[in-house]
């Protein structure tokens, strides 16, 4: 009798297996079926944003792919359950690929998956997708600390007597804490002497209290700033305080032509283009995906040398 126990479990085990396998299995998409949909936080005007908004429209173009007509951008779409009811319209609209930016997306984004079967959600800096086993929900994220450690090394080249940094973080969560880690010991590799202040916002994107953060960081005596936060406000504090800065997430160098030296970003592109090819070839995608230098995802932008050292 155990044995016979023992042999229908494995059996449901198998059946179980075959059906997850047959779920990860999906029919290729053809080009003319494709539709896709990006949810973004804010709009241009924040750096973040901008960032996966031009993104979305390279990855795009590069599929011949024609914005209004096979791919739909929302943006200033709320950490509420407005984000639910956007990821629902775009199903709705046809979309068999839907992407979202923010972090606090996700658990409106995991709802809408669950009710979809048929479309696939990729969720940027998300961390669920391991653990809630949904084949069409993913994660993705890249190794941004790369790009930070050799912004670091750009903005290290500084005065034993002035090397003293600032630094405007979001919030105190690991993906900021290895950022400011990162480009410190960047720095540090180029200025053994170098220290770093490091103040916190509490929040991704407030123009305000970003600036403030650099003036205050600029008070203290940082001759150097740079930042994990969404807003020009850092940036513009520096140019008006005639501090260099290192901004994130793309140039600031037309706003701030004096005081800018480097930005690090990461690349979406590339996982967009990737996403969207292995739908239309019926390939998986990972539950986890991280882009680094390698891949193209991690990149930096040219100094500018009117502000960077020689």
């Amino acid at each position: 009798m155990k044995k016979f126990a023992s042999l229908l479990l494995a059996l449901v085990m198998c059946l179980c297996c075959l059906t997850t396998a047959a779920l990860a299995e999906r029919a290729p998409v053809a080009k003319d079926d494709l539709k896709i949909g990006f949810i973004f936080l804010h709009d241009e005007n924040s750096t973040y944003d901008k960032n996966f908004i031009d993104a979305a429209k390279e990855a795009c173009a590069n599929l011949s792919l024609v914005e209004n007509e096979d791919y739909f951008i929302k943006t200033n779409v709320g950490e509420t359950e407005q984000c639910a009811e956007v990821a629902a319209d775009l199903v709705d609209a046809g979309c068999n690929i839907i992407f979202a930016d923010s972090f606090g997306h996700e658990p409106y984004m995991i709802e809408v998956a669950k009710a979809n079967p048929e479309v696939q959600f990729c969720h940027s800096t998300g961390t669920r997708a391991h653990t809630e086993g949904l084949d069409n929900y993913h994660n993705a994220f890249a190794s941004i600390y790369e790009g930070r450690y050799l912004a670091g090394i750009a903005a290290g080249d500084i005065k034993a007597e002035e090397a003293k940094m600032g630094y405007v973080g979001a919030f105190t969560y690991a993906e900021v804490v290895s950022g400011y880690t990162s480009f410190y010991l960047g720095a540090k590799s180029v200025c053994p002497t170098v220290t770093m202040d490091v103040t916190f916002t509490g929040s991704w994107y407030d123009e305000t209290l970003e600036k403030e953060g650099a003036e205050k960081l600029i008070q203290g005596g940082c001759k150097l700033i740079s930042q994990h936060a969404d807003s020009m406000g850092a940036p513009t504090a520096c140019e008006s305080a005639g501090v260099p800065n290192v901004s994130y997430n793309g140039s600031t160098i037309s706003a701030c032509p004096n005081t800018f030296i480097v930005s690090s970003r990461i690349d979406w592109a590339p996982y967009y283009e990737f996403v969207i090819n292995a739908v239309a070839n019926g390939e998986t995608i990972p539950a986890d995906w991280t882009g680094t230098l390698a891949t193209g995802s991690v990149v930096l932008t040219e100094v500018n040398e009117a502000a960077a050292a020689a």
